[in-house]
């Protein structure tokens, strides 16, 4: 069965953030106002390149360390999970530098749903592809418990289905805080095997 979806769903740029420091096993990053986003990622942002060696993610399809494409240039979260995330742990606030996030964005319902394959455009033309869910780990956990002693040990429950995307640069192009998202959702199937 293929579900089409016509309905034009916009956001905006909340935040760029980037971790430049490629020593550093932190994975906090920092604001900046804009970005330049090449084909290998976020101009200075430490997850940049056209290939990265697999990790945990890619665990039954390679063995870790095997160089393939990196679909991971860009880690995005929105504003509204993040509320949700700081309202299931019970704090005020859980800010995207503490989670690694590259880009925070507002207005797309259920960001972290949004499907596998679509296009975030921005403003400039640029063109991000969503590659799949961020699933929640210790890592951002370890940095939410130092704001909140004892919060990190909830984070990866609090977190589940709410820590956004992770994509890649299809279309070279500056992005801004402030600049409109427009989203495109492909058709989608449900795969039945079965049938």
């Amino acid at each position: 069965m293929t579900i089409l979806h016509s309905t034009k769903i916009e956001g905006r740029v909340e935040a760029i953030l980037v971790n430049s420091d490629k020593s550093d096993d932190s994975i906090t990053t920092s604001r900046i106002e804009e970005v330049a986003a090449g084909f290998e990622g976020f101009a200075g942002e430490r997850h940049s390149g056209l290939v990265a060696p697999s990790d945990v993610r890619y665990r039954k399809q390679y063995e870790k360390g095997t160089t393939i494409r990196n679909t991971c240039q860009i880690s995005m979260l929105s504003v509204e999970d993040l509320r949700q995330i700081a309202d299931n742990l019970q704090v005020d606030r859980i800010e995207p530098e503490w989670l690694g996030a590259n880009l925070l964005v507002s207005g797309i319902p259920r960001f972290t749903e949004v499907p596998p394959s679509s296009r975030l455009i921005f403003t400039s033309g640029a063109s991000l592809v969503v590659d799949n869910e961020n699933e929640p780990c210790r890592y951002p956990a370890d940095v939410v418990d130092k704001q909140f002693p004892g919060a990190g040990a909830r984070f990866v429950a609090a977190a589940r289905n709410l820590r956004g995307t992770v994509g890649w640069v299809e279309r070279e192009g500056h992005i801004r805080i402030g600049d409109k998202i427009a989203l495109h959702i492909p058709p989608q199937r449900i795969y039945d095997a079965e049938l």
